[in-house]
């Protein structure tokens, strides 16, 4: 795992830069009612020309992106978690966590809680909208090319176009808003769901044009070290694709079927999926205790009122030793004492907490290779390549597990598939 040690030191650097200026990271683009939507937060100067002439300027609103990419990563980790109901958040004092996320049917409360984790993924798409208006402005120099303004381009909109697949895959059929208008005081309409999965896959197609049209250029930015191995626009391409596949395998399952899983193989064999290497590979949102850093909260021994569901143990099968799932041995332990939820009796009592984040300091995987190959063997499976298929699966499992090979044959159905796949996806991601 690459080191996140100088991640702390770029995003802490640029965080003291912009308080020198009196502001936050791009916070002046968040409180875009108060001003017209191409100006900026004044770092050194919040024109165009400005940051072409100055890349240390450019390296802060980059720094920026990344820094909020990451600050919906918690809140969205968690929402997930408990509307899929295989973690709970039981802290005795807000028993919204319950009586909102679980009981239901609603409506939620319309100040934020549990409607959250929207505000984070769309302020920093307005941010990503005036960033490449910068980019498209800045007047091209020796510091600053065309091949570096297309790898601006490039790393921004596959930065939107995965703010955008975190908000499509917490909404579903509502469907979402994918355009950032002019006037931050006007709200483009909302599109359906398979519209919002198509414009994130052609934002990402374009994103890649871009990136390759960079050639051998570097970022007229750096990257931090969650980024290890992406940090050039040829091996950030590869990212992209990842991001790709995710979101045609996404929406092959949602209807699209055959087209859509083809799509998403073809953009697999571009990523940097790699069935023989290290399955905990792949970009992170990194965190750390330095000043101004940002930490990682799901640090087990103190978040020891987020539970997970009782049947993560039960349902964890069994190697031939006897023993359970090594997946289940790695991410779990059991807490003292049960944990319940406020009001008491509303959740499902739990004694099993995670322990995937082993401090403050540990990242948070943004996608990894064990989740491609697991993408790659649904595709294969829905365009025929069943035995290919079952061997995807079989690394994860057999890897990661533990486990025996998969029962699975190419006579199975498609439902015994999709349970198989649904275990695997379960204790592995």
């Amino acid at each position: 795992m690459p080191s996140t040690s100088n991640t702390s030191t770029l995003i802490t650097t640029a965080m003291h830069r912009v308080r020198k200026h009196g502001s936050l990271i791009i916070a002046a683009t968040l409180l875009a009612a108060a001003c017209d939507a191409p100006t900026v937060a004044q770092f050194n100067s919040s024109t165009p020309e400005a940051a072409g002439r100055d890349p240390s300027s450019l390296q802060l609103l980059a720094t920026g992106l990344l820094a909020q990419n990451r600050g919906g990563a918690q809140a969205y980790v968690s929402t997930v978690g408990r509307l899929g109901r295989e973690s709970f958040n039981y802290v005795p004092t807000e028993g919204r966590n319950t009586t909102h996320f679980l009981l239901g049917p609603g409506p939620l409360d319309p100040t934020g809680f549990a409607a959250g984790n929207w505000a984070a993924h769309y302020g920093n798409m307005r941010d990503i909208y005036i960033f490449l208006k910068i980019v498209d402005a800045a007047p091209l120099t020796a510091t600053f090319t065309a091949l570096q303004q297309d790898a601006a381009r490039g790393f921004a909109k596959t930065i939107y176009a995965h703010e955008l697949l975190s908000v499509i895959t917490t909404r579903d059929t509502i469907g979402a808003v994918v355009e950032i208008m002019e006037n931050p005081n006007e709200l483009a309409p909302f599109v359906s769901r398979d519209s919002v999965y198509r414009h994130i896959t052609g934002l990402l197609d374009e994103a890649k044009a871009n990136l390759d049209a960079a050639g051998a250029a570097a970022f007229p930015f750096t990257l931090h070290a969650g980024y290890a191995g992406f940090n050039t626009p040829a091996t950030y391409a590869r990212y992209n694709r990842a991001l790709a596949a995710r979101a045609y395998v996404y929406r092959g399952s949602l209807g699209c079927g055959t087209t859509c899983y083809t799509s998403a193989l073809t953009a697999l064999a571009g990523s940097f999926i790699n069935p023989t290497g290290p399955l905990r590979a792949g970009p992170f949102h990194p965190y750390s205790t330095a000043s101004g850093d940002a930490t990682n909260n799901f640090f087990f021994s103190t978040a020891s009122d987020l539970v997970a569901h009782p049947s993560i143990r039960t349902d964890a099968q069994l190697r031939v030793d006897g023993s359970r799932d090594l997946r289940l041995i790695a991410k779990t332990d059991t807490a003292t004492p049960v944990k319940n939820s406020t009001p008491a009796g509303a959740g499902i009592p739990s004694n099993i907490r995670f322990k995937i984040y082993a401090d403050r300091s540990s990242p948070i995987f943004i996608i990894t290779n064990e989740e491609l190959i697991l993408l790659r063997a649904e595709a294969r499976w829905f365009t025929g390549d069943k035995l290919n298929a079952i061997a995807d699966l079989n690394i994860v499992r057999q890897t990661a597990g533990g486990l025996a090979p998969s029962t699975l044959t190419i006579l199975s159905t498609n439902a015994e598939f999709i349970t198989a796949l649904l275990y695997e996806r379960r204790y592995s991601l």
